[in-house]
Order: structure tokens, then sequence, then C-alpha cells
């Protein structure tokens, strides 16, 4: 009886009993072209490994054509240069730079993506095969799934059997009956002796050849998985994104407290719960949905049944927020204030100038009146601008009549308040009297007068204006000047 020998196969529509490639097992007795150049050539993939080992990676580009050296060569040009800082950050060890991966290059990047697709077959077989098996196309297997995800779910301990028996029953056996082939329906088991040596090889798998029909299969397949990929992800954005970023705050809120009350609730009971029954239950529904009469009397039912039912819902949970989620509260509103500052020019007995609107007094022991600055501030009263983040609340601003209190407040020394008229604030003429308060320091001796304006006044002079602002929207523009404090 001649022997049986099993050929390398091309890794789709196939089982897959191996993982891997041996380059130490029994040579093929067909082979082609591109094997026979090898052998001629005396090079083999260890020896090719290890002349690689040697010239190190600055022959990587061997093999290429001028063409895609040139073009790699434009993309370096075009391609923007890493960054300078990078070198100055903390080593990370998920950074490329400390693992020595090549950079980006046109023809890697295409050698590249050539073996991903000869090798990426075997995985749209596993997704094939997991749709058909889901679609009820066979329905023994389906109910055979079904089974096996009942068993896992009423006993959980079962679930570390399930990779080991995948491994028995997927490779193993497969390979196993590789190496050892039934014997042929003509021949009689009496007459088929099950003893003895292996009769076949291991079987293998090998990539797609190019220019095959497997590789075509496996450029169709991946551009439809990208393509798949792409509208889920956009979907998922476009169904979960809108209800959980706050765009519409009232539904987001109701989201969000309903998630609270079903943490809370779960925290607590949670031990309480039948949870194999509901995996079960969870399980066979999701298998259930997947049959396609089970589908078709979704789709044929929906308007008539489902639709109604939904609207009804809707409208509820519409009703639902609009009277128990109140979100529309006042902004939060706040007073601010601006120091009107004049100045007294051509000595004690000259006429006051305005000077400018400051967000602080500038009395006469403010730190920057005692290390000589000039107050800072805007010139007219039309640029004071609000605190970041907040509008005008007021249309106008408003003279705090009420000058002793933030005198008072402030504990500002040295300084004469107006009881009546237009509520000046007027430093006391002469620097001994200021020096003489720096060194009282703390008491409760009142350091200031009250007066009508007329007695000894000093160089400055000031009064404090107010106006309410509210919490301004994200988004709007702040206008240019001199913030009010």
């Amino acid at each position: 009886m001649d022997e049986y020998t099993a050929d390398a196969f091309a890794n789709r529509e196939e089982p897959i009993p191996v993982i891997a490639v041996g380059n130490d097992g029994p040579p093929s007795d067909h082979k082609g072209k591109r094997e026979r150049l090898k052998e001629s050539l005396g090079g083999t993939s260890s020896k090719l490994k290890d002349k690689l080992h040697e010239h190190g990676s600055g022959n990587k580009e061997y093999g290429y054509s001028l063409q895609d050296r040139l073009f790699t060569k434009l993309l370096q040009q075009v391609l923007p240069e890493e960054e300078v800082d990078e070198l100055d950050m903390a080593p990370d060890v998920r950074s490329s730079k400390y693992i020595n991966r090549p950079s980006f290059s046109l023809p890697l990047m295409t050698n590249n993506f050539r073996r991903f697709n000869a090798r990426i077959g075997v995985v749209f077989v596993f997704q094939n095969r997991l749709e058909r098996l889901l679609a009820w196309r066979k329905p023994p297997q389906t109910i055979s799934l079904l089974a096996v995800c009942t068993f896992v779910c009423l006993e959980p301990y079962l679930i570390p059997v399930l990779p080991i028996a995948a491994a028995l029953l997927l490779f193993m056996v497969p390979a196993y009956l590789a190496r050892h082939p039934p014997p042929p329906t003509t021949i009689g088991s009496a007459t088929y002796s099950m003893n003895g040596p292996p009769l076949a090889p291991p079987r293998t798998i090998k990539p797609a050849a190019e220019m095959s029909k497997d590789f075509f299969r496996n450029m169709r397949d991946l551009q439809n998985c990208m393509d798949d990929f792409a509208t889920i992800h956009d979907l998922i954005l476009k169904t979960v994104t809108p209800p959980t970023n706050f765009s519409n705050e009232p539904l987001s809120s109701t989201i969000f407290l309903f998630l609270f009350i079903a943490t809370c609730l779960l925290f607590i009971t949670s031990h309480l719960l039948p949870w194999r029954f509901i995996a079960l239950i969870v399980c066979w529904t999701g298998i259930a949905l997947g049959h396609p009469s089970i589908q078709q009397l979704f789709i044929t039912n929906h308007e008539e049944y489902l639709a109604p039912q939904e609207r009804t819902a809707q409208s509820w949970l519409d009703a639902w927020i609009s009277y128990d989620i109140v979100l529309d509260a006042p902004p939060e509103k706040r007073e601010v204030e601006v120091f009107e500052l004049q100045r007294r020019k051509g000595g004690s007995n000259g006429e006051w100038e305005g000077w400018m609107f400051s967000p602080t007094p500038y009395d006469p022991l403010s730190p920057q009146r005692i290390s000589g600055d000039r107050p800072k501030g805007t010139r007219f009263f039309e640029d004071v601008a609000p605190p970041r983040g907040w509008e005008w609340g007021d249309k106008k601003w408003v003279l705090d009549l009420a000058s002793r209190e933030w005198v008072e407040e402030r504990m500002v020394q040295g300084v004469e308040v107006e009881v009546e008229g237009e509520r000046w604030v007027s430093d006391l003429a002469g620097d001994e009297d200021a020096a003489e308060l720096k060194a009282v320091g703390k008491g409760t001796t009142k350091h200031w007068e009250e007066g009508s304006g007329n007695s000894r006044m000093g160089e400055w002079r000031r009064r404090r204006w107010v106006r309410m602002v509210r919490r301004k929207v994200v988004g709007t523009e702040t206008s240019a000047g001199t913030a009010a404090s």
C-alpha cells in the first residue's frame, strides 16, 4: 500500500491543527520553483537569519527597488520629524525608541501588509464559522452550543474546562488524524493494521500565495472588516455619546440618576440575585435572536406592536424628565469692586485729576505704595472688564456709599473718610504721618478720620464702585481690559 502524504495547506476554510511551522521537518516531494531555487542556492531559513543578524539593521532595505527607495526618501522629507522634547522626557517602557522598532517606511509597511494579508485567512475562517453557528445555518451545531452554554451558566466551575477541551478537539485530534489517517473505505478494518509508526507527515499551515484566490479573498474580507469596524464605531458614538456627554443635560442627568440608583441597589442586593439563571436567560435569548424565524417575526411585528410601545415609553420618559429634572437654577451671582483713583496736581491746593480705575485702593500702607510703584489699572471706566468666566449682571456701576465699612474691613490707615457727599477716602497730608502709622502696628485705635473733604489731604484719594456679575456660559469671549475684583 502506498504511503499517505499530507501536503502543506493554505490557512483558509480548512481545519487548523498546528499554529507554528517548523523548519526541520521532512521535506515534501512536491516542491515549487521557489523552494528548488532556495535549495540550489543553499540558503536555509536559519542561515538567512544568521546573515541578517550579522549585517544588522543597516541592510533592512536590501532587496527594495530603486523606486521604493526614492519614494521612502521623499516621504522622510515630507513627514514631520520627531519631537526634540522627547529626548528630555523620562524613559517610558511603552515608547518605541526603547524597544528598537523600525521607523515608518512605505516599503516595509507594504511588505508587512502582504505578509499580514497572507496569514489573516484563519481569522476570517473563524469569523465565518462563528457567524454560521449563531445564524442557525446548521441547527444541530447551534443546539450543541446552547447545551454547552447551559452547562457553563449553571455550573461556572466548568469554564476552565472549555479552553482545554477546545485545544483537544480543534488542534490535537485533527493533528493526530493527519499523521494517522483512517483506513480507506475499500479496505476492511480487519486487514488494516492500526499499529505502527505514523503514515503521513504532520500537516502545516502555509501563508496564502500572492496573486492566489485566497490572497484576494483575504484582501476582500479585510476591506469589509475595516468598513464594518468604522460603521460600528460611528454607530456606537452616535448612539452612546449624546445621552452621556451632557450635551442634553436633563437626559444625561436622568441616565446618571438611574445608573447611580442601580449601583446602590446592586451593591446591597447583588448576593441575593440568581446570577446563574440570569446568565442562562441572557445566553439563550442572545442565541435565539439569531434564528431567522425570530428575526423575521420581529421585523414583521415591529411597526404593529413594538413601535407604539417605544413611543409611549419615550413620551413617559420625556414627561418625567421635564417635570422632575430641574436644571434651570439661576446662575451664581457675586459683587465685584473697582476703585476710582484721583491724584492732586499742583501741591496741596491743586485740583484733583482723574488718574485711573484700579482693582486695589492704593492706600498709604499698601505694598505698591511702599515700594514706590504706580497703581495698575485702566484709564477709562468703559475698559473695566468682569473677571474671567463671568459677565455683567447689572447695567451700570453703583457708588458705594458705605466708605467707612470697606475702610474698616481692609484696616486702611492714614486716610480721611467722607461721610457725606461723594464718599472720597483721601490720604492724610504729611510723610511723618505715614511713618508714624507704620510704627504703630496692630491695635484697637482708629487710624482714619471722618471729614467733609476740606481738611488736610494727601496726594491720592479713592472711592469704591460695585457691580453685580454672574457666571458666563462656556464659549463666550471675555472683553479686553482691567478685570474687576
